[in-house]
């Protein structure tokens, strides 16, 4: 995302004096189980974790990526495609240029998973996870944490990717009819304007929704949610007529996924979708689900100079953070790897290793452009298309570079993440970047994604 777009959402730094999410496209298990980091995982000779699935496997999956790139970036190891270490050159030129360098370009790490027909072609890992303090002010060498291959990041709004689909489990469920009204289902949605809107237009940006939702000052986070289901129309939208970019209508398709459940957010993506698929890796506020080690060890930098101070563990995004770290729009938290497998099972139609998570027709609906032939309104990037599906973007080059195609589909997230997914290549690209870290002013994260995007096209055929 342009740094414009951040100043336009966020009138000065503090998160107290606003709440406007900052969580565009440039946006867990519960307490006291194991989680990533404890004893139900293996290790290689370099140290790399390398198992993914239930306590006791301790060798991937066929199809699940595994850990096996140097944390060092260096060399790929057999089994990796000959293009692994032209992706690890790409990923270093974006690092700061020595480990005394103050202020990046690009970001201070990155992890990188690319899958092929399933496989992993490439898994690497760069640079550090955490190099700068609150202020901020860079750490000494001995005080930094370097990136792992499963360094665990802020997917910021990649997480609407992960809502769409706890919300069409529903639709499949007869329990959701995308073209009803959303009232059906939020009788306290209730600003003018919103009764138009369908649960459609929520995923597909249509609602007319603004991009963010004032929830600070108020006494509560039932107070602060009612503020997101009252919030009011963009001024002069119609629903269903214009893409404009908007995380309030996924923080609403999150609160109609919770209203039909019966289960918190958090709770519905472990019970719906990680815990299916076996994604230890994945949830909201990893700080009260993984290990001390863990935290020391894995957890990846955001920003260091908020009014919160560092950010490590807790949600970018300042919205999503003044209601508790759990919303749809932004907070999920993973790895690379369990990044990867999203991507993949959509890529599979709906299914991953045996484990149906949506039918087959509904992933063709929410792959299908739902835009076509409408406006796109987006100050920041004014060449951009209204292609999207249901809870994914579509055909967009300013980060899908040469991949980009009428079916390529992915996302992106502020805080440095992308996912993007190249059917016709049958391609998974999870890259992850802390260019947020520490003030994400200093860096636009497309070009890279762009440019690894142009690589991994004139590679793969």
């Amino acid at each position: 995302m342009p740094v414009a777009r951040r100043t336009l959402l966020v009138a000065g730094l503090a998160a107290a004096t606003s709440a406007v999410t900052g969580c565009g496209d440039n946006g867990a298990p519960d307490s006291g189980v194991a989680g990533p980091g404890d004893a139900v995982t293996a290790t290689d000779a370099a140290g790399n974790r390398v198992g993914f699935g239930a306590a006791g496997k301790t060798t991937p999956p066929s199809g699940t990526p595994s850990a096996a790139a140097s944390p060092s970036g260096g060399a790929a190891p057999a089994g990796q495609a000959r293009y692994a270490q032209e992706v690890t050159a790409l990923l270093r030129r974006h690092l700061p240029a020595t480990p005394q360098t103050v202020q990046h370009q690009g970001f201070p790490g990155a992890v990188a998973v690319v899958l092929v027909d399933g496989k992993t072609a490439v898994h690497t890992a760069v640079g550090e996870a955490l190099r700068y303090g609150a202020g901020p002010k860079l750490l000494p060498a001995g005080q930094r944490v370097e990136m792992r291959p499963d360094s665990i990041f802020d997917l910021a709004s990649v997480t609407k990717v992960y809502t769409a689909i706890l919300l069409l489990q529903q639709v499949d469920k007869g329990r959701v009819e995308l073209g009803a009204p959303v009232r059906d289902y939020l009788p306290g949605f209730t600003a003018a304007g919103t009764e138009r809107i369908t649960v459609e237009m929520l995923l597909a940006h249509t609602s007319g929704l603004p991009v963010g939702a004032k929830v600070t000052g108020l006494a509560d986070n039932t107070a602060r949610w009612n503020a997101v289901l009252t919030t009011g129309l963009v001024s002069g939208a119609v629903p269903g007529t214009t893409f404009r970019y908007s995380s309030v209508g996924l923080m609403v398709a999150g609160k109609i996924v919770e209203e039909v459940t019966g289960q918190r957010l958090d709770q519905a993506l472990k019970s719906n979708l990680t815990g299916p698929l076996g994604l230890r890796d994945t949830g909201f506020n990893p700080n009260t689900w993984l290990s001390g080690s863990a935290k020391a060890s894995r957890l990846v930098a955001t920003d260091a100079r908020s009014s919160r101070g560092l950010l490590r563990g807790t949600v970018h995004d300042d919205v999503a953070n003044h209601l508790g770290g759990v919303a749809g729009h932004a907070g999920i938290f993973a790895t690379a790897s369990d990044l990867a497998v999203i991507g993949q099972m959509l890529l599979n139609g709906g299914t991953h290793q045996g484990r149906k998570i949506l039918a087959a027709t509904t992933v063709r609906r929410m792959l299908t452009n739902q835009n076509s032939g409408k406006p796109a309104i987006d100050p920041e990037r004014p060449n951009r298309t209204a292609a999207h599906g249901l809870g994914v973007v579509l055909n967009q080059s300013w980060f899908m570079g040469r991949l980009a195609s009428a079916r390529t589909f992915g996302h992106t997230g502020f805080a440095g993440p992308s996912l993007l997914v190249d059917p016709a290549r049958k391609l998974v690209l999870a890259l992850l970047t802390n260019r947020a870290h520490p003030n994400w002013s200093w860096s636009n994260p497309d070009p890279v994604r762009a440019s690894l995007g142009d690589l991994l096209a004139k590679e793969v055929s």
